[in-house]
């Protein structure tokens, strides 16, 4: 199973993906935790230029393609595999991040970005994206409070500066796309505390399975031997 995790700065995504990752493993499914850009080698190099507030006059198609270059290798290398192997596969954002921001952030057009993300990806879709939404101030209060407590300010700081009416544009993206694919999408109100949080994830990801080949994808019962 392949699970996306998507959202607007600060929304919490990374906190709930590993949460979900050790529930999930509580129960003996074996997942891979990774992310975008940044979970292969190729993308942990671009990441580096992507995120970083001090890279400076960067196209939005530059950008685009750099993205689509770390998806392109990280469904390669790390996703396909993952899955064929058995495993679930938790993506801390993938094709929705390129829609919202590069889309509905930056103004290019989503059809010519679903043939690139298509291209990139072979057409591998998650069967289930959980996203996270807030009130943009919010989660641009707690991105910056985040980087300044990590010393991440410039490193990973480039989409954290950009105007509010971008990241309005890009959680209003997110909406639409939800509403669009609402099999897919399971919308996560991320303003909740963080247990309230992983409680929706939670419900979401077991009514999603609930629904899709009960007898063969239901999550096992916790052992009551096991650490919970």
């Amino acid at each position: 199973m392949f699970i996306s995790f998507e959202g607007i700065e600060g929304a919490g995504k990374s906190t709930a993906l590993n949460y979900l990752a050790d529930f999930l493993q509580s129960r003996g499914l074996d997942c891979l935790s990774t992310r975008e850009p940044g979970g292969c080698t190729l993308g942990r190099n671009l990441r580096s230029i992507l995120l970083d507030a001090r890279t400076r006059n960067l196209s939005g198609r530059a950008e685009l393609f750099l993205f689509l270059a770390d998806r392109a290798q990280h469904v390669s290398e790390i996703i396909r595999p993952a899955l064929e192997a058995g495993q679930v596969v938790l993506c801390d954002r993938y094709t929705d991040s390129t829609l919202a921001y590069q889309g509905y952030g930056r103004g290019l057009d989503t059809d010519y970005l679903r043939r690139l993300n298509q291209a990139a990806t072979g057409g591998l879709q998650p069967e289930l994206t959980l996203l996270f939404d807030l009130p943009v101030r919010c989660g641009l209060m707690r991105a910056g409070e985040r980087n300044r407590a990590e010393g991440l300010m410039l490193v990973e700081g480039r989409f954290d500066s950009e105007s509010l009416d971008f990241h309005e544009r890009v959680r209003q993206g997110y909406r639409t796309l939800a509403e669009e694919e609402p099999d897919r999408f399971a919308i996560v109100d991320a303003a909740q505390p963080p247990e309230d949080v992983v409680l929706q994830c939670r419900s979401a990801l077991e009514a999603h399975m609930r629904g899709h080949e009960p007898d063969e994808t239901a999550i096992p019962e916790e052992n009551e031997d096991a650490d919970t």
